[in-house]
């Protein structure tokens, strides 16, 4: 692996001019010495036949749900009825358990669980873990609360938070549950901010250490989670297979076995279902033998997950260590994930695919194995986001660092920082603190990939002018979270793939990069680069060059900084429209504050947000165009005017759309419009009367969703669910939240 490495970059070094002391031809020489090295050491052993198919589902359906599937409905009641009962006083109850046995999922069956939430007037939930700060414990609690996002509490202090958090659930009954707890200092920390008004709240924390409960109260009775029997095992595991009736007798006796060994962890006995679904049947003798080996002297499941990482088939691997990038317990946004395998150069294009659909193959494929879980839906359907256990997390951690994949650095003292120089590609750095960025790159000089966080998200870079000067050359990704500063020098690296980076939310800091317009003329195209969240004074007159530049762009969002003082469409000269049509593979677009710009849009444009650009409502025609427009989100006063004509032929392939505090009042449409919509979202439309009938004829309809709207609106929604009902159509859902009777 190390001379694969060295191979690769001196293969880069020299594509860029750089003049190397080593050889390509040295490197091949000791490269064919580990080939016949490998041969010995292979005809000395058995051969092992590679039993594994290799089945990549592309449906989400396939993806297997552990919540589904544990047998807890007789805890999770015992559970909910010890928190609906009990002392009036502040009360906790425990859920202990050795890893694996689920905790984590039987603790969100009962946050979920309807009775709860009838119960409690407020719900919050938080990862706690081995490393944490009082201020990431706050913020969980608080957008668990309030579905608000992070984005809102991050530049706020803690004391801020705490008496936030206070404010939120003082008066009333609350459940906070404190998931993956380690010791009571964390406890001692939030307990300050926690009102006790004796009105029968409580505290829900799970926990692998037994008797970690009896140091909040003597007398708190845990909840022990206790292993699942071999019969309850085996049924577990014929149920995850979709056999439970219908299991071939020769491999009961086997798998059996198989659920036997895994000594009833529902963790190990879904990762192992998880290999058993992608191994033929004449294999599943040698699972059995591999299973026993490694789980006969580990007392838990921490060595399971390296079963299932040696059925992945190569190209997996990589995806699935690739993970120890991200901290434990994150919820993980998928497209992120895919657009850094891509970038990384880990995803080989399918046939008839794209990149980005062959990367949701690989995750599926994951996900089918159960080594990733999904935790969001996206609203048109797929995942949108996911997690490991934390026990896979774990190993993808140490194996990333056994196999130099990835440094993971948790501070600033890190060890790594005094060893020198050192040839890793790859370096995610969380909560790095007051380290001087510089630093590393003298300590990482080949790096391919740079993933920086402080302690709350971002990495809080400050103008250090030799950190453009060291940026390494041969950079794909380069992740800087939430910064003050931002070198200029990024547009010199030619093969950057992913640059993600946005301002910190401080009075007259931008969200989005800004190109150095005084160096436009010479500045290299970044020709590789896919995703990019652009800031610009629409005034300057750059906006055409900078696009120019970006010849790969595929996702761009664009954030208008205005210097002077603001003009409206009506003002505005003709002139002055952006042109987007020229960039062939934009398919995501996001437009915010480009007050009295027009724009033209490419036929290949799928998805398209609008937020304040304050547009004439005649303008949306020229949207409604567009033939591959899938998405559309217009957002907060995005066009102005009260009616809303959509005319014949618009919105041929419209999917899903949003409308969000926009002034509209009327809308009228046809039968022939969104005739393939599956989701609408209205909110904060506050003059809006009602959502069109002729939505009652739209048979691919699946949801409505309506908050913050006048009662007419509701009204007209749930006569279109009725009409629908009325037509055998059962699918249409809708959602109605805090409607309003203002005039």
């Amino acid at each position: 692996m190390e001379a694969a490495y060295k191979a690769e970059l001196l293969i880069d070094l020299t594509l860029v001019g750089y003049k190397c002391e080593d050889s390509l031809d040295a490197i091949a020489r000791d490269i064919n010495i580990l080939k016949i090295e490998a041969l010995e050491i292979q005809n000395g052993q058995i051969q092992r036949v590679n039993k594994t198919s290799i089945h990549i589902p592309s449906q989400l359906t396939a993806a297997i749900h552990n919540e589904d599937l544990v047998g807890l409905d007789d805890k999770v009641k015992s559970i909910i009825d010890r928190l609906r009962s009990g002392s009036k006083q502040l009360d906790f109850v425990p859920i202990v358990g050795m890893p694996g046995l689920g905790k984590t999922t039987l603790a969100n069956k009962v946050y979920i669980a309807d009775s709860v939430m009838s119960h409690f007037h407020v719900r919050g939930w938080c990862c706690v873990s081995q490393i944490y700060s009082m201020h990431s414990l706050l913020v969980q609690l608080l957008c668990s609360i309030s579905s608000e996002s992070p984005d809102k509490y991050l530049k706020n202090d803690e004391n801020d938070l705490a008496e936030n958090l206070r404010r939120v659930l003082l008066r009333r009954r609350y459940l906070l549950v404190l998931d993956d707890l380690w010791d009571v200092e964390a406890w001692n920390l939030l307990e300050k901010s926690l009102p006790n008004d004796a009105n029968g709240s409580k505290i829900l924390f799970t926990s692998r250490f037994q008797n970690l409960s009896s140091q909040f109260k003597p007398d708190s009775n845990p909840y022990h989670l206790l292993p699942l029997t071999d019969e309850e095992s085996w049924t577990f595991d014929k149920k995850i297979h979709r056999m439970e009736n219908s299991c071939p007798p020769t491999l009961s006796e086997v798998g059996f076995q198989i659920a036997k060994t895994c000594r009833g962890l529902p963790l190990t006995v879904v990762l192992v279902a998880g290999i058993l679904a992608t191994t033929a049947q004449d294999g599943w003798e040698e699972v059995a033998k591999c299973l026993s080996s490694i789980v006969l002297d580990n007392k838990d499941c921490k060595k399971t997950p390296e079963l299932s990482y040696s059925h992945l088939p190569d190209y997996l691997k990589p995806c699935l260590l690739y993970f120890a990038a991200f901290q434990e317990d994150e919820v993980i946004n998928v497209r992120r994930l895919l657009w850094l395998w891509i970038a990384e150069g880990m995803v080989q294009q399918t046939k008839g695919k794209s990149l980005e659909e062959s990367a949701y193959d690989y995750l599926m494929a994951l996900i089918s194995r159960s080594l990733v879980v999904v935790t969001k839906q996206r609203t048109m359907g797929g995942a949108k986001g996911c997690q490991l256990h934390d026990l896979v997390h774990e190993y993808c951690v140490e194996k990333a660092k056994e196999e130099s994949f990835l440094c993971v650095m948790h501070s600033s003292k890190d060890p790594f920082s005094l060893a020198g120089p050192s040839n890793h590609h790859r370096v995610r750095a969380h909560n790095i603190g007051e380290l001087k960025i510089w630093e590393l790159m003298l300590i990482f000089p080949n790096l391919r990939s740079l993933l920086l966080s402080g302690p709350d998200g971002g990495c809080y870079l400050t103008n250090e002018e030799e950190l453009g000067i060291l940026l390494p050359k041969l950079l794909r990704v380069l992740d800087l979270g939430k910064c003050i500063y931002v070198p200029m020098e990024v547009v010199s690296l030619v093969h950057l793939r992913y640059l993600r980076l946005s301002y910190l939310h401080l009075a007259g800091w931008p969200n989005g990069f800004i190109f150095p317009a005084e160096n436009l003329e010479v500045s290299p195209n970044l020709d590789h680069l896919d995703t990019l969240n652009l800031a610009i004074d629409p005034s300057s007159q750059s906006l055409q060059k900078i696009l120019a530049k970006l010849p790969s762009i595929r996702r761009l969002k664009c954030f208008g900084l205005h210097s002077g003082p603001r003009i409206t469409f009506a003002t505005r000269s003709c002139e002055e429209i952006f042109e987007f049509d020229s960039m062939r593979k934009l398919e995501s677009l996001h437009l915010i504050q480009f007050e009295g710009y027009g724009f033209k849009f490419p036929l290949n444009l799928k998805k398209l947000t609008l937020s304040g650009n304050c547009q004439p409502r005649s303008e949306i025609s020229t949207i409604g165009k567009l033939p591959n427009l899938e998405v559309l989100k217009l957002r907060s006063e995005s066009f102005v005017g009260e009616e809303w004509v959509v005319k014949e032929g618009e919105f041929p392939k419209l999917r899903f759309l949003e409308l969000s505090r926009l002034s509209i009042r009327n809308w009228t449409a046809t039968s022939d419009n969104f005739c393939h919509l599956e989701k609408l979202v209205v909110c904060n439309c506050l003059k809006l009367e009602e959502v069109p009938a002729c939505l009652a004829e739209c048979l691919t309809l699946e949801m409505i969703e309506v908050k913050w709207c006048r009662e007419s609106v509701a009204n007209s929604v749930k006569q279109i669910q009725q009409e629908q009902m009325d037509s055998g159509n059962e699918v249409l859902k809708i959602i109605i939240k805090n409607y309003t009777n203002c005039s």
